[in-house]
């Protein structure tokens, strides 16, 4: 097999399973793992793969649309979709935390319509504005030091009141999720910290994604997916991710 094509062939194999080993490639091809090396080396150089210890994955990208007032109005249908996907699994009664996160908006949009009794907590104002004046609806309020894009509070003070808490349910926003490396991610570091403590003090927890940030890549991983109720997203994803997903234990939920 020619050089050219034994990389196409490790490309074809790192796109169907979303990493590869140099063990297992030296093996298949019958070359010795330096010779994968320079291969995965050279394949790195031309953008297509990223190398890590002991194989390659596949680039992920990372948009660095870090302020959430600024993608309001992006992927509109993909959010209504998640937001009736994740209002189907709120009670009666229920407390329900929804994080900074505009998919969260828009299950606030559509829990504006909703006639049960609920109490919604929320760090993000857009929310409060939203779902304040909901004669069924009890809004409590996560205040500290408000973030970055002047959207909602993080730090200490909102991580002390949020400690204290215990959600039936909580629903957070994220960048990126990697299903094949068992990580969730964010850009800022504070609205990591605070999406993990909400993940760890709700009685069910899930991420609230579109299908294309199973793509993306945020900074910071906040959580792992096997701490997770389940994932929430807009379209089914490819078989080995839905795979991943089950070793995990977690659901993939969709419309």
């Amino acid at each position: 097999m020619f050089l050219e094509e034994r990389q196409e062939s490790i490309m074809n194999m790192l796109n169907a399973e979303g990493k590869v080993r140099v063990k297992e490639l030296s093996a298949k091809f019958n070359v010795t793992d330096d010779c994968i090396r320079k291969d995965l080396g050279s394949l790195e150089k031309q953008g297509r793969l990223k190398r890590t210890y002991g194989g390659a994955v596949v680039i992920r990208e990372n948009i660095h649309a870090i302020e959430v007032s600024k993608h309001k109005g992006s992927d509109v249908d993909a959010k209504r979709r998640i937001a009736q996907a994740a209002v189907k699994l709120i009670h009666e009664h229920d407390m329900v935390f929804l994080d900074i996160s505009t998919s969260n908006l828009a299950i606030a949009e559509l829990l504006i319509k909703d006639q049960r009794e609920l109490t919604i907590v929320t760090n993000m104002i857009d929310i409060l504005i939203i779902l304040a004046r909901h004669p069924r609806i009890r809004v409590i309020f996560a205040g500290g030091k408000i973030n970055k894009s002047r959207d909602g509070f993080w730090g200490g003070m909102t991580m002390d009141f949020i400690s204290r808490l215990k959600p039936d349910i909580a629903f957070v926003g994220a960048v990126g999720v990697d299903v094949m490396e068992n990580s969730v991610s964010t850009y800022d570091i504070e609205d990591g910290i605070n999406k993990a403590r909400i993940i760890r003090v709700s009685k069910r927890a899930y991420v609230v994604a579109e299908a294309k940030k199973l793509s993306t890549d945020g900074n910071y991983n906040y959580a792992t997916l096997d701490t997770l109720s389940g994932l929430i997203t807009d379209a089914l994803p490819e078989e080995k991710i839905r795979k991943a997903a089950a070793d995990y234990g977690v659901e993939i939920i969709v419309p």
